[in-house]
């Protein structure tokens, strides 16, 4: 694994739309007790940034066409049910986060990902032009 470090911080995706089907009205207020208390902890000591559920439906534009089709497509398992911008300096810092997500027994799973400091496609551009220069 990457020992990445960012000043841009790292994005908490949750996947997993339907991970409190199986759990009694009961289960759910403990388990979102539990998230509310994990994510006011993570707002007292400074090291969340933005966090927001989203919601299950929306809309995909793609192609050259710029076409419109309801969505999102992926199975309940797969959905983005929201996320967590997060103000840490290592991905190490952002996954001891993430392993303390409250519904991680039940299903959801959490992405981590490195926020990064330009759009990849705009970094590689400049390197190659960074390049040219220096063989100039």
């Amino acid at each position: 694994m990457n020992s990445y470090q960012t000043s841009n911080g790292y994005l908490l995706l949750f996947r997993g739309t339907d991970w409190h089907m199986q759990l009694s009205p009961e289960e759910i207020q403990r388990v979102m007790g539990e998230w509310g208390s994990w994510f006011q902890g993570l707002n007292e000591v400074g090291k969340l940034s933005a966090a927001s559920p989203l919601e299950n439906e929306g809309a995909v534009v793609s192609g050259k066409s710029r076409s419109v089709a309801d969505g999102p497509f992926a199975e309940a398992k797969e959905s983005i049910g929201g996320f967590f911008l997060l103000k840490v300096e290592t991905m190490e810092e952002a996954l001891e986060i993430a392993k303390k997500c409250p519904a991680l027994p039940y299903g959801i799973t959490v992405e981590v990902r490195p926020v990064a400091p330009a759009c990849p496609a705009s970094r590689m551009v400049d390197d190659v032009s960074e390049a040219a220069h220096a063989m100039a």
